[in-house]
């Protein structure tokens, strides 16, 4: 079923979805299924895989030149998204992004996922690797979110990079896309970042999914700018607790995003042992009041800790 489905289908009710990433290279499916099967209490109706670009790592040689070698450390995102599947019966949503593919590999790769039966992706730029400054696409391969919207839009009419294809079969995704409830951090404003955003409904796109934010006003700032700006498909606020003294600054340095005054002081007056269930209180708080306000989903950033997932979410 495609997720906009979901939110029709339950309209006027808030509904619950998780976030996984791939267990690292060597690791196990068990490891998803560890995260997940105390979550399946909550039903939720899908579940994202998130899908990582290889990365580069410098080994140096005993001539004492360094030699580049790509690695993969979290490979997996189909495979594990049909497990998923089949498992629990629900929905699994491939992260599909614009990094380290060429438009043909995007092609190949969302025809794999039409045969399995997996017709929900999250359109997604990527990240730059660590070593460079800036996000650089492979060659032949999408620079922004939107050309691979409009990629998927035009195999959903039938249409394959192929121009000998004729009548091609069309598929049928549902595509969700990213929103920045404080704006991307490469976006020269808010306002800018909000008009991209609208060129990537224009061009398919059904929901979006939010950044993390800890504070509910720079959502519901969002959502009413993305309104004004005729944006009218569900908008789902992804959340993440606080779980760690550290994360105060690990996470705006890595995510761009600010905590709001009040959760900052407090964590500086907490000591470590009792940061999480702060941020669990925290996170709960921020739930009931999106809730309040009527949104279709809340989708919960797990990175492996189905234990803090589920305390919250068994709250509201």
């Amino acid at each position: 079923m495609k997720i906009t489905d979901y939110f029709e289908k339950v309209k006027g009710q808030t509904l619950v979805s998780f976030e996984v990433l791939p267990p690292l290279k060597g690791g196990s499916m068990n490891d998803i299924f560890d995260t997940l099967d105390p979550l399946m209490e909550f039903k939720p109706p899908f579940i994202d895989v998130t899908y990582h670009r290889e990365e580069y790592v410098y080994n140096k040689q005993t001539s004492g030149y360094y030699e580049k070698t790509a690695i993969r450390k979290r490979p997996g995102t189909v495979g594990i998204c049909a497990s998923i599947m089949h498992r629990y019966g629900i929905d699994a949503i491939p992260h599909l992004i614009c990094g380290g593919f060429s438009v043909e590999e995007t092609e190949n790769a969302l025809i794999d996922l039409n045969f399995l039966g997996i017709n929900n992706v999250l359109a997604l730029r990527g990240d730059a690797r660590q070593f460079e400054d800036k996000f650089i696409p492979e060659p032949n391969g999408h620079k922004y979110a939107v050309d691979l919207v409009k990629q998927i839009s035009e195999m959903n009419k039938g249409v394959y990079l192929d121009s000998n294809i004729e009548k091609g079969t069309p598929t049928d995704f549902c595509i969700g896309v990213a929103g920045y409830p404080e704006k991307h951090f490469e976006a020269p404003n808010f306002a800018l970042d909000i008009q991209y955003l609208k060129q990537k409904i224009d061009a398919g796109a059904s929901y979006i999914v939010t950044q993390m934010f800890f504070d509910n006003a720079n959502f519901f700032r969002f959502r009413d700018a993305c309104h004004k700006a005729g944006i009218t498909v569900p908008i789902v606020p992804g959340l993440k607790p606080l779980t760690r003294k550290y994360q105060l600054t690990s996470i705006p340095r890595k995510f761009f995003i600010n905590f709001p005054d009040e959760l900052a002081l407090e964590v500086q007056k907490t000591d470590d042992k009792n940061i999480r269930q702060l941020g669990i209180e925290w996170c709960i708080t921020q739930c009931r009041e999106l809730k309040q306000e009527g949104v279709p989903c809340l989708h919960f950033y797990t990175m492996g800790d189905s234990e803090t997932t589920y305390k919250i979410v068994e709250k509201i």
